[in-house]
Order: C-alpha cells, then structure tokens, then sequence
C-alpha cells in the first residue's frame, strides 16, 4: 500500500513546554485518519509542522516516497487549519477562481468541487451570505481545487451545529469514497468513531495509541462477578488465566474481572460450577470506545 505520510520522533518545543513529544506514525493511501485528543494535545501543532508553517525542533518527516521537497509534494496536499478566509463581497465561483490562480491549477473543475460539498446552487452567492457551515464546505471545495491525493482538515465540525456536523461528515464520507486519504484532528470522539477507520490518540504531545478505530474498540469486555464466599471466588477466578486483572468493587461488593479473550458468561459460570462455585450475581459487560478513550487521555503523565 502507497505511503502518503511518514513522520518520525516529531517535536516541537515552545520555550519549555513540549507541545509534540517524539511523535511517530504513517498515513497509508486510501485511509481516513483521525488524530484524536483533547485541546491543546498538540494536534494543531503536528499539522503544522508537516505542512511547512510551523518549524519543527527535532525528529523528520516525508511526504510519499520522499524524493520530492516538502514544497513540491505538498502540490498534492489539500488543507484546511484555519478558519475559512475568503473576499465577503466575491462569490463563491470568484473567490475559488482566485484560489486556482494562487494555486495554478485549472479553474475548469470549480463547479465539479462546488457540487461535491452541496454549493453549486449557490455559486454566484456571495461569501458574506453563507452560514458558517457554508464557509466551512466552501473551504473543503477550496482545498480540492487541485485534486490531492490527501486531505488534511484541522477541527472541521467546529463552531457548527448539528445539521451543518452531519452535512461535512457525509462531505468527509463522500471525498473518501472517490480514494482520497483524509486526515482530521478533532478533539470529538464521536466525529472520529463516525467517520475513521484508523485513529492516532494524542494527549500532552504524546501518542497513546495508534491503530485502526476497530482494534481499538476490541475489548473482550468484563464481568461483574458475586458470591457468598468472596475470598474462594477470587482465586478460582485468578487460577483460571482468563482475566487481566480481578478487582473488587467495595461500594457494591462485587468482583470485576476483565477478559483477555472472549467468553460468554454460560462459559464460565460452567466453569465456577464445575469449582463448586454458587454466583449470587453474574454480568457480562463491555467498555465503550468512549471509556477507553477516557482511560487513555486521562492517564497521569510519568
């Protein structure tokens, strides 16, 4: 599979604080990435310095096989990081026939690009009459004037409510249906979960996991586990080398075991049968990528 983006040990300081800490991944073609993590994780940062606007301190990164300058391979890098910046008194097809002109590129496919992001009604409206989430669709129309082969979009849903969030998450689906590799950063899980099939998770600078959205979510799940004789339930429980860990829950006074591998709860309450073992209370749970999420960027700092 093609490599669009490699970066290695990324960092970037600002005076003493850290705001990229030796960050290391690859983008593969074809993929929608989402480099998830809570505000000033230091996403905004990381596209930064792979799109040449913010210097890095240390570490490198490459665009495609390498043999090309940053400033040559990012002619085929489409990118939104700042809020849309348009003329309010052009219109629309004006402001992105300017556009084709910075970027030299053909004005020839403005409507094909207006079409895609829902806009081609409203081509000869002008820009100081769109509804932010316009703006926003505008800016994605801009950015795929010279047909990359990556787009790269900082915080795309943010500030729009829910009609114009779910107008540039079907935009986002759609753009990636064509081919095109697409990297986010959002601080939404939700956005991640529903638009991403590999996520990056960032918290202080620094990845805590990187992988497909659905490994991520591929927790065997727990069980909440009771009986009369705590102390002869939790050894049976640790002897049988199902479990990560066997904590008791003091406020309910239950067990929680959580699964290295899958297993349904008529398994084991054979299993404790079989041991002599009468449950009072057995419940098969599963963590959402929610509170995975949460466990992750909520951690303490070594």
């Amino acid at each position: 599979m093609k490599t669009i983006l490699t970066i290695n040990n990324l960092t970037k300081k600002f005076g003493p604080i850290t705001a990229v800490d030796n960050l290391s991944f690859t983008i593969e073609k074809g993929n929608v990435y989402g480099i998830l993590g809570p505000n000033g994780s230091g996403k905004s940062t990381t596209l930064g310095m792979v799109l040449n606007v913010v210097n890095k301190t240390s570490g490198d990164f490459h665009w495609f096989d390498g043999n090309d300058t940053t400033h040559e391979a990012l002619k085929k890098v489409g990118a939104i990081i700042e809020r849309p910046n348009f003329y309010p008194y052009m219109t629309a097809a004006q402001n992105l026939d300017l556009v084709c002109k910075i970027k030299n590129v053909t004005d020839a496919k403005i409507e094909e690009k207006l079409e895609i992001v829902g806009l081609l009604d409203r081509k000869n409206s002008k820009f100081q009459t769109f509804s932010l989430g316009m703006k926003q669709r505008l800016a994605i129309a801009s950015a795929l004037l010279n047909d990359p082969e990556i787009l790269i979009l900082d915080e795309p849903t943010n500030g729009l409510d829910p009609q114009g969030i779910h107008q540039i998450r079907e935009i986002i689906r759609k753009i990636a249906s064509t081919g095109t590799t697409i990297l986010l950063a959002s601080h939404l899980l939700d956005e991640v979960e529903k638009v991403c099939n590999h996520v990056v998770i960032i918290r202080k600078g620094v990845k805590l996991y990187a992988g497909p959205v659905d490994q991520l979510n591929a927790n065997h799940g727990f069980f909440e586990l009771r009986s009369s004789n705590m102390e002869v339930l939790k050894n049976a429980l640790t002897e049988t080398n199902l479990f990560d860990s066997v904590k008791k829950n003091q406020e309910d006074d239950f067990f929680t075991a959580i699964l290295t591998k899958p297993m349904e709860a008529e398994e084991l309450h054979k299993i404790l049968i079989d041991k002599g073992i009468i449950l009072s209370h057995l419940v098969k749970k599963r963590e959402s990528l929610e509170q995975q999420f949460l466990q992750l960027t909520n951690q303490k700092s070594a």
